[in-house]
């Protein structure tokens, strides 16, 4: 019988691309990029997000540390969508790592779900976001009332998926495995770390991927999770 509910924060709860896109937008304007040649915002958006994903992928699985991520997202863009090197605004990811935490936008019926689920479970945080920042969403967006716990990477010494953050998070609330179900959009980090940790895992999928064989369990809307416990 099911008693504890672990979730990803980032692309699960929080919407992440959502919150990035009106911080970058903001962005773009005070530092005149335009002016600077990026035509586009909707260009510069799309290439953020895709060497953000690769390089949060990365530090999921520890092949880069925090500090290089945050070096080159920005850098990275802006040199691959034409801007040279000695022209990239040096402060564009300090602004964007105070403002974007700030952001508030959830997932559509997030507050709902979690009001449901938490009068039948006890929920709690698993996250690899970076602690200041974590610590910042959980606040502004009025998410601490639901969770128990928030177990974040920093914290533990370790990120999703290696098995030692699976077994502080459990210890830490007290819960079994068998108790313990994970719910996440990343397959690599919060689905195949579970289940190769031994709990049951459910795939957050909102952009319809392609879900792998052997990840028997997907919603592609919170709210499917109000059918399911």
């Amino acid at each position: 019988m099911k008693k504890h509910i672990f979730f990803d924060l980032d692309h699960t709860i929080w919407d992440f691309d959502r919150n990035a896109e009106e911080t970058l937008n903001e962005l773009y304007h005070t530092y005149n990029l335009n002016e600077l040649g990026l035509q586009s915002c909707s260009d510069f958006i799309l290439k953020y997000t895709e060497n953000n994903h690769q390089l949060w992928a990365d530090y999921h699985l520890g092949k880069i540390t925090k500090e290089f991520l945050r070096a080159e997202r920005f850098s990275k863009t802006f040199i691959e969508l034409g801007i040279h090197p000695d022209s990239v605004p040096n402060q564009f990811e300090d602004d964007y790592v105070s403002i974007s935490p700030t952001k508030t936008n959830l997932f559509d019926a997030a507050e709902e779900v979690l009001s449901y689920l938490q009068q039948k479970y006890t929920l709690h945080i698993i996250s690899n976001g970076f602690k200041e920042t974590t610590l910042t969403k959980m606040n502004l967006s009025n998410l601490n009332p639901y969770f128990e716990n928030v177990i974040i990477s920093e914290d533990v010494g370790v990120n999703k998926p290696n098995p030692i953050i699976f077994e502080y998070a459990l210890n830490k609330a007290k819960a079994s495995k068998e108790e313990s179900i994970m719910i996440g959009d990343s397959l690599e980090a919060d689905i195949y770390g579970a289940l190769n940790f031994g709990i049951e895992a459910i795939f957050f999928n909102p952009l319809k991927k392609e879900k792998p064989g052997d990840v028997k369990k997907q919603i592609i809307h919170l709210k499917e999770l109000m059918l399911l416990f």
